[in-house]
C-alpha cells in the first residue's frame, strides 16, 4: 500500500524546486537541478524534471516511491 502525505501550502501554488526543499530533500534552490536529474519524480503521474514547475492544491508528487498531496 502507497502512502499519501498531505502537505499544507499557503499560497496558490509552490514551485517544485520550493516544495524538494520544504521537503528536506535540498538544502537550497541551487541543488534542484542535480536532484532533479538523479531521482525519480512524478508530478500527477507524468515524469517531471521542471524545478519551476508549479504545484497547486491537490497535485500529487511522488518523489522516489513517497506520495506527497498538496492541500
Amino acid at each position: 500500500m502507497v502512502s499519501e502525505q498531505l502537505i499544507p501550502i499557503t499560497g496558490e501554488y509552490i514551485t517544485l524546486a520550493q516544495l524538494l526543499k520544504k521537503l528536506n530533500y535540498i538544502a537550497s534552490g541551487g541543488e534542484s537541478r542535480f536532484f532533479l536529474q538523479t531521482h525519480n519524480i512524478l508530478v500527477n503521474g507524468v515524469p517531471e524534471q521542471r524545478r519551476g514547475r508549479k504545484l497547486y492544491t491537490g497535485d500529487s508528487i511522488s518523489i522516489d516511491g513517497q506520495t506527497y498531496v498538496l492541500g
